[in-house]
């Protein structure tokens, strides 16, 4: 029986190689009657199957062979090369990893992947393959010169983002610049920027303030997005932009602050688009100690008025009549322009006694080491847009414990707000402590990956509103033409 199936396994073997390909599968597939668990068989039956062009077949066959533990480059060559038979371009991208990691991440299966996506007009994820594939083959330079050439065809973006600071736009930047023509203003006068302005089909403005509004009284000369986050809607710079010259208006979410600002702005959801994009944390970043609950409470903020100083001091106060072994670290600093604040402040750890208890110990510049020995986030803010710190904190393992701002509930779950220093002792002092659920809310609510796609669907929907901007298949023979090593991929 043994030699007859080696006969039939053999055969098969011996008719596909000779172009046999009907005669080739009726024989392996009368192997696999008897043999069912040949991995092995599986795959040269589904190669079989590609050849005859029956692509969804081949494709069942492939993964039967994955399935029973082949884990040859070989399969995962096949089945990619399948599924781009078959249409499923974005089955291959998922892949490409595990291509990567089999060494079989090739040329052919780049471009295919590419050029699948661009024949059916989808840009997007033509650009998104091509990217993945440079994560895991950056010096290759036909895969540069593919993507530079496909930027060259897309929207060019601006960025401003003013005094304010870059720090919730670098994770945009960096996603931007590998899709897009990307330029940031580093100029001196308007005039500068407003020839910027003039280069881009999209400017971005960072921060509602004075660069958004001097920009949006200037003829319009591209698409404007201006991303706005909390302080901006309780100023008077909303109800001296021009709207009519805003295409989108991205806010991070809260509730109340949009609130405010349609008390300023009257309908202004009549007079630009208005999008929701929470601020994105990259969970990668962030460790979560395996320790036993302990008695550190982290804070993490400029100590000013809109961060409610009082009632931090009046909650550990509270927390240290019960059990004194509870401290509070402080990642912040007393604001400049409000230093009665630390005067207060000071005065108060006096009169409380909690000079053992409260330590501020500055800026950091690695919150996951500092949050290492932590156990408890706490916020005690009047508003806040979204709270970066504690949701950075919670990625880290450590018990949120919120005070009940406005907008609160809808950025956190209210199971972690407290309205008075009584439930805010409740809160630490309970056993209910889960490090997993609080990173799993950050990751299910806020991870970057998300956002980032959110902020690419937005840019996408502007770019198809800019005329003459689309990726064709003139990008393509810079990268496909001619003979190209199919190794150069793997071994860059």
């Amino acid at each position: 029986m043994f030699l007859k199936r080696s006969q039939l396994y053999r055969k098969g073997i011996e008719l596909s190689g000779a172009g046999h390909y009907r005669q080739a599968f009726s024989c392996m597939k009368n192997y696999l009657a008897e043999e069912p668990n040949d991995a092995e068989a599986w795959n040269d039956a589904g190669a079989i199957l590609f050849s005859l062009c029956r692509y969804q077949e081949s494709i069942a066959y492939f993964e039967r062979a994955g399935a029973l533990k082949f884990d040859h480059g070989e399969l995962y060559s096949n089945l990619a090369r399948a599924y781009l038979a078959d249409g499923k371009s974005g089955m291959v991208v998922e892949m490409f990893e595990v291509l990567h990691e089999k060494g079989v991440l090739s040329d052919e299966i780049v471009r295919g992947t590419v050029e699948s996506f661009v024949r059916f007009g989808d840009k997007v994820n033509a650009m998104e393959a091509a990217v993945r594939a440079q994560e895991f083959c950056p010096k290759s330079k036909k895969l540069k010169t593919l993507i530079k050439k496909m930027k060259s065809k897309r929207a060019k973006i601006a960025f401003f983002c003013g005094a304010d600071g870059p720090t919730f736009l670098e994770d945009i930047l960096e996603f931007a610049d590998k899709r897009f023509e990307i330029r940031f203003f580093d100029g001196e006068t308007f005039e500068q920027m407003y020839e910027l302005m003039k280069w881009s089909d999209i400017s971005w403005f960072e921060w509602c303030t004075n660069l958004a509004v001097k920009a949006s009284n200037w003829p319009k000369v591209c698409k404007n997005i201006i991303r706005l986050h909390r302080y901006e809607a309780y100023i008077e710079c909303p109800r001296q932009i021009n709207w009519c010259n805003i295409d989108h208006l991205i806010t991070v979410g809260n509730e109340c602050v949009n609130e405010m600002l349609e008390k300023q702005v009257p309908g202004i959801g009549e007079l630009t688009h208005i999008v929701e994009i929470p601020n994105g944390i990259d969970i990668s970043k962030y460790d979560i100690e395996n320790k036993p609950k302990g008695k550190n409470l982290a804070f993490v903020g400029k100590l000013k008025m809109v961060k409610n100083p009082m009632l931090l001091l009046q909650c550990m106060h509270q927390l240290c009549s019960i059990d004194p072994e509870y401290k509070l670290y402080i990642a912040g600093y007393v604001s400049d322009e409000e230093a009665f604040v630390g005067q207060y402040f000071e005065h108060m750890i006096k009169e409380f006694g909690l000079e053992g208890s409260v330590f501020i110990d500055g800026w950091q510049s690695d919150m996951n080491s500092w949050f290492a020995d932590k156990d408890y986030i706490v916020c005690t803010s009047v508003i806040e847009s979204q709270g970066m710190g504690v949701l950075e904190g919670m990625a880290c393992g450590l018990k949120p414990v919120v005070h009940n701002f406005p907008g609160a509930a809808k950025t956190f779950s209210r199971k972690y707000l407290f309205n008075t220093a009584d439930d805010f002792c409740i809160h630490v002092l309970s056993d209910n402590h889960n490090p997993i659920d609080y990173q799993d809310f950050v990751e299910y609510k806020y991870s970057l990956k998300l956002q980032l796609m959110r902020v690419n669907g937005l840019l996408m929907s502007v770019e198809r509103t800019v005329p003459d901007i689309g990726v064709g298949s003139d990008v393509l023979p810079a990268f496909s033409g001619g003979v190209f090593n199919e190794t150069e991929l793997l071994n860059c």
